[in-house]
């Protein structure tokens, strides 16, 4: 017991004198290293970004490659024939000025993996290459199996005294999506088509570039911003602390959402594509800053009492060498953090702009973009495919939270 005893109080020295050996960000690598949760977050991230470095490559068509053959066609389903992927050609038929697709699984034809498809540029470098694709045009329908299929289907359908019957395509059109008519390969719709029959796998993928690169640049807009003025008003204080965070206190007392789409909807429709993005980007980061500035100011507010700040000025330091090499380094930690957790609210922020027609104007694609596709509840209970793009966005979401949540606890020096 006295051993016991007497080893608890050495351990623990030892343990002080092991900390105080190592840097600050040790220590915290050491603690994010044990968070399982943050660490499967940064690693989910990291392989959407990546994969939206590659979107063109992962993508069988052109995003914006419209297709009226294809109109609101639900997810291909992939098949096992032969001991080869397969997809299956559709019939396509009109019932109630709405078309239905059907699989013709006799004709089945194998999916293509790294065919030449569409020219694309990553990082600037032209390719021709996809992952996947389908190359092998499927033998034309049996005519008499055609026939028989319409026969039955017009048998079955219920007769009718409606005046407009006459107008109505009671009798399926028995026809292929046009596949068979132009000799072409049929199309692999992973996440469905949508109502100009252009392929939402294509069109998620492109739109991650817009979604997840906007929280970044957006975020990295708000530091640097939030960190200069934050720096400002809290080492310089005086009449300038008073003028910045009265504008920090009318920023913040206005609601969000609603200051976004005021300055958004000021934005002409017809503006170029890379300066839409820019311009809403700083319209993202126009409010996001406030927070961070209030932040970095407490901390060099905190920082400016210390012995070591007090010593710097007696060395003859001037006021820039001691923020930029005493006072931001030390509250680096802190700005990481609370940029991680704010990168969420930058791509919400622009998901919920283009949702409402302020944001990203096709033929920009962006996960807000393709969401506006499913704002009639009709078409949701018609077409859930469309809902596709919420997934990524939560997921994404979620995983910064996650990120966030891990970096905050290794950055407390009291975190167990």
């Amino acid at each position: 017991m006295a051993t016991a005893e007497a080893a608890t109080p050495n351990s623990a020295a030892a343990s002080a004198k092991f900390a105080e050996d190592v840097s600050q960000w040790t220590l915290m690598r050491w603690r994010f290293a044990r968070n399982r949760l943050s660490l499967f977050g940064l690693v989910v991230l990291l392989i959407l970004y990546f994969l939206a470095v590659i979107a063109p490559f992962l993508s069988p068509y052109p995003y914006n490659d419209i297709s009226t053959d294809y109109i609101h066609v639900a997810p291909t389903k992939l098949h096992v024939i032969n001991g080869q992927v397969s997809v299956c050609p559709l019939l396509q038929e009109m019932r109630d000025f709405q078309w239905f697709y059907e699989e013709d699984c006799d004709r089945a034809v194998p999916v293509d993996w790294m065919v030449k498809g569409h020219e694309y540029t990553i990082l600037g470098i032209p390719f021709e290459t996809h992952l996947f694709g389908v190359t092998q045009v499927p033998p034309p329908p049996d005519p008499a199996k055609l026939k028989a299929r319409a026969a039955a289907a017009a048998a079955a359908a219920p007769k009718s005294d409606d005046p407009l019957a006459a107008f109505k395509v009671d009798a399926p059109s028995v026809a292929s999506g046009g596949v068979e008519a132009d000799k072409l390969p049929p199309k692999v719709f992973l996440f469905g088509s949508d109502v100009q029959g252009r392929d939402m796998f294509s069109r998620v993928m492109e739109g991650s570039r817009i979604s997840l690169t906007i929280g970044l640049v957006g975020v990295a807009l708000s530091v640097v911003l939030g960190a200069i003025l934050g720096t400002a008003s809290g080492y310089l204080g005086g009449l300038i602390d008073d003028l910045v965070q009265r504008f920090i206190e009318i920023i913040q007392s206005m609601p969000t959402l609603p200051l976004w789409a005021a300055i958004a909807a000021a934005l002409p429709p017809t503006m170029p594509v890379p300066q839409r993005y820019l311009l809403i980007t700083i319209i993202l980061s126009f409010v996001s800053w406030t927070g961070l500035a209030r932040q970095v100011r407490g901390k060099v507010m905190a920082y400016a009492n210390l012995d070591y700040i007090a010593a710097a000025r007696l060395a003859g330091s001037s006021h820039m060498r001691i923020i930029l090499a005493h006072m931001l380094p030390n509250a680096s930690s802190h700005i990481i953090v609370v940029s991680t957790l704010a990168v969420p609210g930058s791509i919400l922020g622009e998901t919920a702009l283009s949702f409402l027609g302020l944001g990203m104007l096709p033929p920009a694609v962006s996960w807000g973009v393709l969401l506006r596709d499913a704002q009639q509840i009709q078409s949701v209970i018609l077409h859930p495919w469309l809902l596709i793009p919420a997934v990524p966005i939560i997921l994404t979401v979620t995983c910064y939270q996650f990120l966030g949540d891990g970096l905050r606890d290794a950055a407390d020096p009291y975190s167990s």
